[in-house]
């Protein structure tokens, strides 16, 4: 990457870390923080960043825009001069991202604001958490322009119940808060003004969990996802003796009998 790009990645997302808790900002007002290749590549960077720095427990995702979270992918590469086959490699790094926000190993929290629509709508589906101000729409325009949201579909059947997720993909139309929440794409509207307080408290409950069993928890939430039942079971009952061979659980035990606050090692 050259110097010049690497200073647009960094200042098109910020990166911050306080408590525990990695914020990472969507930071391209001038093109509502569009999906570029930068944008993605610095989200991307700064997620491998939060999750390889030990001290990070939790991390949120949020934008610097006051009415938009991000407006999506650029449409305009759908109508360029780039060759197809260049295009099909472009698309890779939505892929990783999602596959990165999934397998972090540590749990993320999305602070919706504004508009969150098309590829941007993936990315706070990829979160474990979303809370929404009042005022956030969500949706799926693609279909309005003659494309469709391939590359978020699964994402979306994995959150949406199937005739939802139907009339949003095939509709394109945009959906407040509150259908948000009713769909079971939102965990929490709050007021716009309560939004950053709102993510603050969640984020610092999830930081102060063992970082340990919450690695462990989340890879088994992801994994047993998809597997038939039997071998949910069987999978889940491995992790369950993985987790009793740790230190933590052992303090968090102990320090619920005690009646204090368990000081978790992480091990």
């Amino acid at each position: 990457m050259t110097a010049s790009r690497a200073q647009a990645t960094a200042e098109k997302v910020l990166y911050d870390v306080d408590g525990g808790v990695a914020t990472i900002t969507l930071n391209d007002p001038e093109t509502r923080n569009a999906l570029s290749a930068e944008l993605i590549e610095g989200l991307t960077q700064s997620l491998q960043r939060a999750r390889d720095e030990e001290q990070v427990r939790c991390v949120v995702l949020r934008s610097s825009h006051e009415k938009t979270f991000s407006s999506g992918a650029n449409l305009s590469g759908f109508a360029g001069e780039t060759p197809l086959v260049h295009r099909h490699f472009a698309t890779a790094g939505f892929v990783d991202l999602f596959k990165l926000i999934g397998g972090l190993g540590k749990p993320t929290v999305c602070a919706a604001r504004g508009h969150v629509l098309a590829g941007a709508l993936g990315i706070a589906l990829a979160c474990d958490l979303i809370v929404a101000g009042e005022s956030a729409s969500f949706g799926t325009p693609e279909i309005n322009v003659g494309a469709f949201p391939f590359m978020i579909m699964a994402l979306i059947y994995r959150n949406v119940p199937r005739k939802k997720a139907n009339e949003l993909l095939l509709l394109g139309e945009r959906w407040d808060a509150q259908h948000a929440l009713a769909a079971g794409i939102v965990n929490r509207v709050v007021p716009d003004a309560e939004l950053d307080g709102a993510v603050a408290e969640w984020a610092g409950k999830l930081a102060g969990k063992s970082p340990v069993i919450m690695r462990l928890g989340k890879e088994a939430m992801r994994r047993q996802m998809d597997m038939a039942l039997d071998d949910a079971l069987d999978y889940l009952r491995a992790q369950l003796t993985v987790a009793q061979s740790t230190q933590d659980i052992v303090e968090g035990v102990t320090a619920f009998f005690e009646k204090r606050e368990p000081q978790w090692s992480g091990r």
